[in-house]
């Protein structure tokens, strides 16, 4: 029987918290995370089945087709890969956030707020209301319903009231809120990493060289 998954990465969010959320999403339990890095080290890298993967998308892919959170066929998992794809461009702006000087902040997070409420979110509003459905794709709970939700979360955390104009968004992240397993992974004391404080942006910044 496989051991349980084990993450390589520092002590916060980057590119592997979207894969802490898909392995919570899909039940799975991570036996251990390891922080110890040096700049060297290709991060995120899982160790599964295994394997030794790396590259943030592969390892989602593999998680959500094994668990079978990635459609029922390829016309669901295109529709997936659509709003996971777009959902990703806006993590990365989520993501890097923290990083930006203190006098750049205000304009990065109005690049932000203005991408997700004319972009991203109308997509997914719009998908929500055409085929009225709990779920994004084929009523079934998949990987698009995690990293939205993830991602709708995050956002919500600069600025709280994102979601005013959108109300089947506001409903869904209630619904997947409460699904079990991500329930469980939103409690304290889970393997979830809070929003980055100031130390820990300069320990991240110090160890992948990233300019102050």
């Amino acid at each position: 029987m496989a051991g349980k998954p084990k993450l390589y990465y520092f002590n916060g969010r980057g590119r592997m918290e979207t894969i802490r959320w898909m392995l919570a999403g899909a039940g799975v339990e991570v036996s251990c995370l390891l922080q110890e890095l040096e700049s060297s080290n290709q991060v995120p890298m899982v160790e599964i089945d295994g394997m030794k993967l790396v590259q943030t998308r592969a390892i989602l892919n593999y998680i959500a087709g094994k668990h079978n959170l990635y459609g029922k066929d390829l016309k669901e998992r295109a529709l997936i890969d659509m709003y996971v794809e777009g959902t990703m461009d806006l993590n990365e702006l989520l993501m890097h956030y923290p990083f930006h000087k203190p006098e750049e902040k205000e304009k990065q997070l109005a690049v932000i707020v203005e991408k997700a409420t004319t972009r991203y979110f109308p997509v997914y509003e719009k998908a929500l209301k055409d085929h009225g459905q709990d779920f994004l794709v084929g009523n079934k709970f998949s990987r698009a319903d995690i990293q939205v939700l993830e991602t709708i979360l995050m956002a919500e955390e600069l600025k709280s009231d994102i979601l005013s104009k959108f109300p089947l968004l506001k409903a869904f992240k209630g619904r997947i809120s409460n699904i079990p397993t991500i329930k469980k992974f939103l409690q304290p004391g889970s393997q979830r990493k809070p929003l980055l404080d100031e130390k820990t942006v300069a320990e991240i910044k110090k160890l992948f060289d990233i300019d102050q």
